[in-house]
């Protein structure tokens, strides 16, 4: 989920290529349309932290009543203490901060699905 395009583009292009199956979000709205819609459940929520409506951590609350083991990392061009400190994210959540290498992505990917669901240290 995320509302900038170019980001979006790469961010799914990089997420196909290493084998996941993506659905793409251009914001909070879409994605829980698109996760309602399916019949799977989500594994992973990848997420900008801040969006128009509702932010990041609320929208991973959000999904998690549809989907229980959802892990979630989040993203933003804020650094982690900073988003932390305007009580979006709360400490220990999986995050990576904007702009970020490409090659990063998979394994913090990675990283996040071997750990416990959100918000159980996501």
């Amino acid at each position: 989920v995320e509302d900038e395009p170019a980001i979006r583009k790469m961010c799914a292009r990089v997420l196909e290529r290493l084998g996941y199956r993506v659905a793409v979000a251009a914001g909070p709205e879409e994605a829980l349309a698109l996760v309602e819609a399916r019949e799977a459940p989500v594994d992973l929520l990848l997420s900008d932290v801040i969006m128009p409506g509702l932010n990041g951590r609320e929208l991973a609350e959000r999904l998690r009543t549809r989907c229980p083991g959802l892990r979630v990392l989040f993203m933003s061009g804020y650094d982690a203490d900073a988003v932390a400190t305007r009580g979006v994210l709360e400490s220990g959540v999986h995050f990576i901060q904007k702009p970020f290498a490409m090659h990063a992505l998979g394994p913090k990917l990675r990283e996040v699905l071997l750990q416990p669901p959100f918000p159980g240290g996501s």
